[in-house]
């Protein structure tokens, strides 16, 4: 029972279901919510333990009890599944019968979980006998009030206490070995002692000490054979648990009994003019009168008189009242007229106060939009700070936003990670020695160039050289984007600017990159069509002052990259400001191996290396450094999607036609008309790619749908590699190959297609190059004509234009019969590589040189090197198996003529 009851779960849901029972017994009992009533019977705890050093007794917690009643206890004392209407009970049958009766009425008001704990409960008092107050509860609990239940609560909590204190006091004996008797004693003693020690009227005497002295040196003896002393003094815990329930109770007893003795305005009754004046005023009963705002009137009256008047108010007299008002004028006339009619004397009359009162909560409220603005400036300027650090907020927007890196730290990439740019990395280096040894260069009498301009096309690795120079540089490295300059505020650009030199001088020697500096560099418009102030003009003026200026520093030097540097003003591209002009070009064959590398080293493949990286740098000219680094790594991820163990040569030439055809679209279905005519129209390109001279060797031909609009395409080489100069052999020879499809579909079909718009737009061009650009009419002659398109005006006559359409034409004419010329003579071919096409839709050099023969014109040796023989494979599908004799002098390679 003790356990049991000591446990505040058990006992709060024993109490609480108890009292439940309320409201289900008559009409004469009153519900209150459950969380209320719990609240009201939760009561503090004291558990008593005794202490010890290491190695002594732990307190006792619910799984000792818990363990110690199961062996011990009279529910437990060795019997297993036992009836417990035969276990031993000093109860009657009458008794028993009417715990049976209580017992089951609780069971049935509360839920199944709790009824082992009801038996328990009624085990105990089977053991121990019912107590006189459960005997009196238990003959009439079906009449019982609610008070009724409270008070069996109430005593059910002291029993459980003294029951707890009891058998507390019992295991304290047993553990030290001695007769509860003495240890009473004992305690007693102790509590008389320290009573006297605190209210001062008993002095130790020597026979005490001795004694206390006696029982030390016995409590040691004990604790040295493996008893255990009794617990010291002061050694209760005290428990106190906070219930939301029951300070919310509280809290509103605290303010009705306040109410009560000091009503306010919230309690006032509102009346009307004419109750005023009939039940009070007439009466006698007004003491004074309060204007609240100028619309209300608060009437204070006379408690004594107002209880004799009203006796019937429940001990609780009025004290004011409340009743409402047009204007102050009209109440004022109404009042002087009433208290005129009364009689009273103008000495005597009822005096009248003003009073404006604000509410708190209208006054807080007032404050609401100001401390609403306030927070939003301060969150925004938190978000325009990066949300912390001294520059953070509204008043640091001056400050410069570059980041300092730490070459140690900050920056992993060194010079060895940039390829294929090895000029630009001489340059960039020498920048980086004067500022590691500057003597080496003073010595001679030469200065550090002020600043370098890195422009190039985007992707060739400009930001990663300045990266490269930061993690070799080993001096301060402030990284900054032109952008970062550009506020909507005026004067902000400016002040960056300066903060930013001053940062950098505070640090010398040290080197600042600003990346894409075209947008604050610009040229300087002539005219200011606006009218106002610049504000990009103002942030390039203070760039060109700090750079060189008064107060310029020879130990700061300033990196900027551009994709543009022909929109950049004069003023900053002069020497003294950005003395070197560093252009970075998509890397040469072997810039592009050294790029593919790199990225290499990472990639799990079996490829030879130096083999794999030949053929992928001759697979993509014209890649810029990070188209690259793309490839590579679409290869690794469609090896991954196959779920492949290593990524082999297929992989990266799949990741290649993805890069530059775009994806394949396997879901866009053509009809069987429309697949035929794509693959005689890719059949053209393929013949023309094969038998022109200058045209670029074919390496693949395909009529799978790819990219936006694309319903097949063919895939061509350089055949010397890259080529830098076209004659015009080669220009007429590649437009030739580009009308390929039209020139196809008219010798196969009866009409043509939409298909070769594209061509058309790139054969236009080419044709128009040819003629404004490149002199190669004899008509107009040596003259370049430059294509703007923001241009009003052409910037050439009416009969120039005329010229250069009749040329345009004239040469687009004659690579046409180029072209169908030479598909009329190989009509036979077309239909070859047509219905092949159409059987495997991807063609590779291979399937060509068999279905073909060798290409009839010689091809360098860095071509042949990795696309020809067995190291040059392509992707292609699996070949129908063929006799050797068929195959036999096919081979490209042995059958080219050398000379």
């Amino acid at each position: 029972m003790a356990t049991f009851l000591r446990r505040p779960g058990n006992l709060a849901r024993f109490s609480r279901r108890a009292t439940e029972c309320v409201g289900r017994v008559g009409p004469s009992s009153v519900r209150l919510p459950q969380s209320k009533l719990s609240s009201l019977i939760t009561s503090q705890r004291i558990r008593t333990f005794a202490t010890q050093g290491p190695g002594g007794p732990t307190p006792p917690d619910d799984k000792t009890r818990n363990s110690q009643s199961s062996g011990n206890g009279p529910e437990n004392d060795g019997r297993k599944d036992e009836d417990p209407n035969k276990s031993e009970s000093k109860l009657t049958e009458k008794e028993q019968q009417q715990l049976d009766e209580f017992i089951k009425h609780i069971e049935s008001r509360i839920p199944p979980s709790q009824h082992e704990s009801t038996q328990q409960v009624r085990k105990h008092f089977m053991k121990n006998g019912l107590p006189a107050e459960l005997k009196e509860f238990m003959n009439n609990y079906k009449n019982a009030s609610l008070m009724d239940y409270l008070r069996m609560v109430r005593w059910l909590f002291k029993y459980a206490n003294e029951h707890a204190d009891k058998m507390a006091r019992e295991e304290v004996a047993r553990d030290m070995k001695m007769p509860p008797e003495d240890l009473q004693k004992m305690k007693d003693q102790r509590q008389s002692e320290k009573d006297n020690e605190k209210d001062g009227k008993q002095e130790k005497t020597e026979e005490q000490k001795k004694k206390e002295k006696e029982q030390e040196s016995e409590q040691g003896k004990k604790q040295k054979k493996g008893e255990q002393p009794f617990p010291p003094p002061g050694s209760k815990v005290f428990e106190f648990r906070f219930d939301p329930a029951s300070f919310l109770i509280t809290a509103l007893v605290t303010y009705y009994v306040y109410r009560s003795f000091f009503p306010g305005d919230s309690g006032a009754r509102e009346i009307t003019w004419q109750e005023f004046r009939s039940n009070y005023l007439d009466k006698g009963l007004v003491e004074k009168l309060t204007v609240l705002n100028r619309s209300r009137v608060r009437v204070d009256l006379n408690r004594e008189a107002s209880a004799q008047a009203y006796p019937d108010s429940n001990g609780q007299p009025v004290s004011h009242v409340l009743f409402s008002i047009g204007s102050v004028e009209s109440f004022e006339m109404k009042l002087e007229q009433a208290q005129y009619e009364l009689g009273i004397p103008t000495g005597e009359r009822i005096p009248v106060a003003y009073v404006d009162e604000v509410p708190w909560g209208s006054a807080l409220l007032s404050f609401a939009p100001t401390l609403l603005l306030f927070a939003g400036i301060y969150w925004v300027s938190r978000r325009a700070g990066g949300g912390g650090g001294g520059q953070s907020g509204i008043f640091g927007i001056g400050k410069s936003r570059a980041k300092k890196f730490n070459h140690e730290t900050d920056i992993k990439i060194k010079f060895a990670d940039v390829a294929g740019m090895d000029e630009a990395k001489v340059e960039i280096m020498e920048f980086v020695s004067f500022l590691q040894q500057p003597e080496r260069f003073q010595k001679l009498g030469a200065k550090i160039p002020r600043g370098a301009i890195l422009s190039g096309p985007p992707g060739t690795g400009k930001t990663l050289l300045a990266k490269a120079t930061a993690g070799e540089s080993g001096v301060p490295f402030y990284s900054v984007s032109g952008s970062e300059f550009v506020e909507m505020f005026v004067g902000v650009g400016p002040s960056r600017v300066r903060d930013l030199f001053a940062n950098a001088r505070k640090n010398t020697p040290c080197i600042i990159f600003i990346d894409e500096i075209d947008a604050i560099g610009k040229s300087r418009a002539k005219q200011n069509f606006g009218g106002g102030n610049d504000e990009r003009e103002s942030t390039l003026n203070q760039i060109l002052t700090e750079m060189d200026g008064f107060n310029t520093s020879e130990q700061v030097v300033v990196l900027a990259g551009t994709n543009r540097p022909d929109v950049l003003d004069k003023a900053l591209m002069r020497p003294g400001r950005f003395d070197r002009h560093i252009g970075i070009d998509r890397p040469t064959m072997d810039g592009r191996k050294q790029i593919f590398r790199v990225h290499l080293k990472k990639i799990v493949t079996d490829e030879n290396m130096e083999y794999l990286e030949g053929r992928l740098a001759a697979l993509t000219p014209g890649f810029a450094g990070a188209d690259i680094a793309n490839c590579v790594n679409e290869a690794a991820l469609v090896a991954a999607r196959e779920n492949a163990d290593k990524v082999v040569m297929k992989h990266f030439e799949q990741a290649i036609e993805r890069v530059i055809g775009g994806l394949e679209k396997k879901s866009l279905v053509l009809s069987p008309e429309e697949k035929r005519t794509v693959a005689y129209h890719e059949a053209g390109h393929a013949i023309c790619g094969w038998y022109f001279k200058w045209a670029d060797p074919l390496l693949k031909v395909s009529i799978i749908p790819r990219g936006q609009g694309a319903l097949g395409y063919a895939q061509y080489l350089p055949a010397g590699g890259d080529t830098y100069l076209m004659n015009t052999n080669q220009l007429m020879d590649r437009m030739a190959m580009t009308l390929g499809g039209r020139v196809s579909e008219e010798l196969h079909f009866d009409t043509v297609t939409s298909g070769a718009s594209d061509d058309f737009n790139k054969v236009t061009r080419m044709a128009t190059a040819m003629v404004t650009k490149f002199g190669m009419s004899k008509k107009l002659g040596f003259i370049h004509y430059e294509e703007d398109g923001q241009q009003i005006q052409k910037p050439f006559s009416e009969d120039t234009a005329h010229t250069i359409d009749v040329e345009v034409r004239r040469i687009i004419e004659e690579a046409y019969q180029q072209c169908q010329t030479l598909l009329t003579e190989k009509k036979k071919e077309v239909g070859i590589v047509a219905e092949e096409l159409l059987s495997k839709e991807v063609l590779g050099r291979d399937d060509l040189i068999r279905l073909l023969g060798p290409r009839p014109f010689p091809e360098s040796g860095e071509f042949a090197k990795y696309f020809d023989g067995k190291g040059g494979e392509t992707i292609a599908p699996p070949e129908p198996s063929q006799n050797p004799e068929e195959t036999s002098g096919k081979d490209g390679r042995d059958q080219t003529p050398l000379s």
